[in-house]
């Protein structure tokens, strides 16, 4: 073999020792083995015989069982070899503790004069030639390590170790405890290292993790010497480590933000945290991490947190968003270090919604009455999706932002300088967006996707507090799109009522959908009638009847009086008896308010067809026998109230259709012109509109006055009793999905079911309630 030639022409003669018998003593075994034992330790490179080896570990084995074979002693056989075996492993393990002694001393004396990366060197490259000779001898000594050495440790003798151990303890305290108790050279080398690579040097990364290694493998837990333990590395370079860690940062941070801006900071403390993760990957136990990553975010965020929520508006106004994200992700890493942003965000946000409306309603408005409300939804929509879009973006959708958000954009959305302290505007604006999108030759609808601008309504729906109010108008103005048949579609209505009952559930929605039914139903049972009648021969009329439910159509009866024109009386008697048969016992009230005609002109050259309200109808009907009548006769032949009628008429004047040249006198003018053969003249009149805001808020305040009762009784009949102050907080936590009610109604609605005997005030107390059942 070619390691047994290296081995004999490596080896003096006059040095070797013959291999000794078994029964050799310990001199002569000894002087064989040191031989051995220092060629592994000192001069590995240059080979080791198998047979050198085995011999060797024979003379180690022949010794610990010698005592078995040549015990002089007269005591029983098993005390006797037992004595022997221990005094011939204690021999054995004691010369093997003088020579590490030794071989240590000449390490030692060599190491004094190196300093700094040459000691590290020198230590690193001695540590692999001790470790890897001492693992070799360890095994040599197997049959030492097996019996005596367990036996000492089953006896309770801790100072006794397997041979490998050995060699680590008389290391770490002849050498390693000997380098470092001179001014720590060992650490302090290793951590001016590290500086210099902090400092932007390239350092042998290898050669620090080398070092770094050995602190670990030196460390000893006592109780159990195979377990590891981090003992010396904690000592000797964690804590040193961690220390010159924060002194560094602590200088580089203050020095930095002297003459940088906080951006620039941002970005560097991001680097530093970075690379102090990567060290413990590269060079550092990775039991050090979660002290390491402590110490920086406290150094480098912590300590400058003030001065990050100070920077953070700036940000925020400028639209920084990559120095957001990064501020975000430092921020995040430290106990309560997002709670000022999101205060600030919420209340960036509430000023930007309240800035937008203002500036929408600019100088000297004439109010909210006048605002478009296309404008008003746009305005608060693109608020939120700016900001929407930088919580997803900056701040990673963290919930807390989101919370900030939604606060935020609830208390712009519902008060602002559109709404003033009302808080039924927004809902009644956001209905009557919801309704121009809704309709017919809508140009919203053409020039991009609807659902997606429904989706948006729902988005600003969310934060409305009084849901009731925008339901209510919502209710009117689908009413007026079915009667008039001006819906875009019925796919889209029904879309929008879906979305609405996903947020608000079924009884939100359940009158929306009646309506729906009824203009069903309404159709059969035109078809119907037109069937059962068509042989009449003054049924020459082409119309069609709506049969709508009170209770479902937010729809109010003509208060005042009306004379059915001659022309359509004897359609509206049958079909009025025809319902009657159908339906005993039901009522109709006639709506001529909301009904709609076409007129044909036969008095002029050009036929043109007159879309009119019932009212203008009744009017225009007139001019049949007459070619001028007074205000007086208009109103004694159509029975209209003077105030509804003079709207009429001057719509009629403002269109050419009546000529007004004397006071109140009206006159159907011979030379009507229009470009159009078909001529609406069914415009809204001012007063039916003011009237529908507050009809619509009148209701709502009827409403919800049914709905505290209902709700208290709902309460009070599953709790039998309740104090005045629960019963209140627990009313306004199941009404406030749908309005934020006041405490004052919900007193006088306690009042009210006190006087209707739905509840009473228990005996002797001035503020519990009881149910009546």
């Amino acid at each position: 073999m070619s390691s047994s030639t290296t081995i004999t022409t490596t080896v003096p003669a006059n040095v070797a020792h013959p291999m000794p018998p078994a029964t050799a003593d310990l001199a002569t075994t000894w002087a064989f083995l040191e031989e051995g034992v220092d060629h592994i330790m000192t001069k590995l490179q240059t080979g080791v015989s198998y047979s050198k080896y085995m011999s060797l570990y024979t003379v180690a084995y022949n010794y610990c069982t010698s005592s078995r074979m040549h015990s002089t002693t007269g005591d029983a056989v098993g005390t006797g070899s037992r004595t022997g075996a221990n005094l011939m492993g204690s021999d054995l393990y004691n010369n093997l503790i003088r020579y590490f002694i030794t071989h240590l001393k000449l390490l030692k004396d060599q190491s004094d004069s190196l300093q700094d990366e040459a000691l590290l060197r020198y230590y690193a490259s001695e540590w692999d030639r001790y470790t890897t000779g001492a693992n070799y001898i360890n095994r040599l000594f197997t049959y030492l390590n097996r019996h005596w050495v367990k036996r000492e440790r089953d006896e309770g003798r801790k100072g006794v170790y397997p041979v490998y151990t050995l060699a680590l303890v008389q290391w770490k305290s002849n050498f390693f405890l000997h380098v470092q108790s001179k001014h720590t050279k060992l650490a302090g080398a290793i951590l001016r290292l590290i500086e210099r690579q902090r400092n932007g040097e390239t350092i042998d990364q290898g050669l620090v993790k080398k070092v770094v290694d050995s602190f670990v493998s030196l460390g000893l837990d006592e109780t159990d010497i195979n377990k590891a333990s981090l003992d010396v590395y904690k000592e000797h370079l964690e804590t040193p480590f961690l220390d010159a860690t924060e002194k560094y940062y602590e200088q580089e941070s203050e020095a930095f933000l002297a003459e940088s801006s906080v951006s620039d900071y941002l970005k560097k403390a991001e680097e530093r945290l970075k690379e102090e993760e990567d060290r413990v990957d590269r060079y550092l136990n990775t039991d050090t991490r979660k002290q390491l990553v402590s110490k920086c975010e406290h150094v480098l965020i912590r300590q400058h947190s003030d001065l990050m929520w100070e920077s953070f508006q700036s940000l925020l106004d400028f639209d920084k968003d990559e120095d957001l994200q990064r501020m975000y992700a430092l921020l995040s890493r430290i106990p309560e270090g997002l709670e000022p942003l999101r205060k600030k965000f919420e209340e960036h946000v509430k000023k930007a919604g309240l800035a937008a409306v203002a500036k929408l309603f600019g100088e000297g408005s004439e109010g909210a009455d006048v605002l478009d409300p296309k404008a008003y939804v746009d305005a608060l929509l693109e608020v939120h999706r700016k900001n929407s879009e930088t919580v997803t973006r900056s701040f990673r959708g963290e919930a807390g932002f989101v919370a900030s958000l939604d606060k935020a954009c609830r208390e712009f959305v519902n008060r602002n300088a559109a709404t003033g302290p009302s808080t039924t505007k927004s809902p009644e604006l956001l209905a009557k967006h919801a309704d121009m999108l809704l309709r017919k030759n809508n140009k919203m609808a053409e020039e991009e996707d609807l659902e997606g601008a429904l989706n948006r309504v729902m988005v600003l729906f969310k934060y409305i507090e009084d849901k009731d109010v925008f339901q209510t108008f919502y209710a009117t103005k689908l009413s007026k799109r079915l009667i008039h048949g001006v819906s875009a579609s019925d796919e889209s209505e029904a879309s929008m009522i879906s979305k609405l009952k996903e947020a608000c559930g079924f009884e939100y929605t359940n009158k929306l959908q009646r309506m729906f039914t009824d203009m069903s139903l309404s159709k059969d049972l035109t078809d119907q009638f037109k069937e059962r009648m068509q042989n009449h021969e003054d049924m020459d009329i082409n119309f069609s009847i709506m049969v709508l439910g009170t209770n479902f159509w937010p729809l109010s009866a003509p208060n005042n009086d009306f004379i059915i024109p001659p022309e359509i009386l004897a359609t509206y008697d049958r079909f009025s008896k025809y319902y009657q048969t159908k339906h005993s016992g039901r009522k109709l009230t006639w709506l001529w308010n909301y009904s709609k005609n076409e007129l044909r002109t036969n008095y002029l050259n050009q036929k043109y067809i007159l879309m009119t309200s019932s009212y203008q109808m009744a009017v225009l009907l007139q001019y049949n026998k007459h070619d001028t009548l007074s205000l007086e006769e208009l109103i004694t032949a159509t029975a209209i109230s003077k105030d509804i009628l003079s709207q009429v008429l001057t719509l009629l004047v403002k269109a050419k259709v009546l000529i007004n040249e004397e006071t109140d006198q009206y006159d159907l003018n011979p030379n009507f012109r229009s470009k159009k053969i078909r001529v609406n003249l069914n415009q809204p009149i001012k007063a039916e509109v003011k009237a529908e805001s507050s009809e619509v808020l009148k209701t709502v305040d009827e409403d919800r006055k049914y709905v505290i009762q209902a709700t208290i009784v709902r309460i009070m009949k599953a709790r039998k009793t309740m104090k005045n102050q629960p019963l209140i907080q627990e009313v306004i936590s199941q009404i406030s999905q749908r309005f934020a009610p006041k405490i004052p109604d919900i007193k006088k609605a306690i009042d009210t079911l006190l006087e209707k005997e739905y509840i009473e005030r228990v005996d002797g107390t001035r503020d519990t309630f009881a149910y009546v059942a």
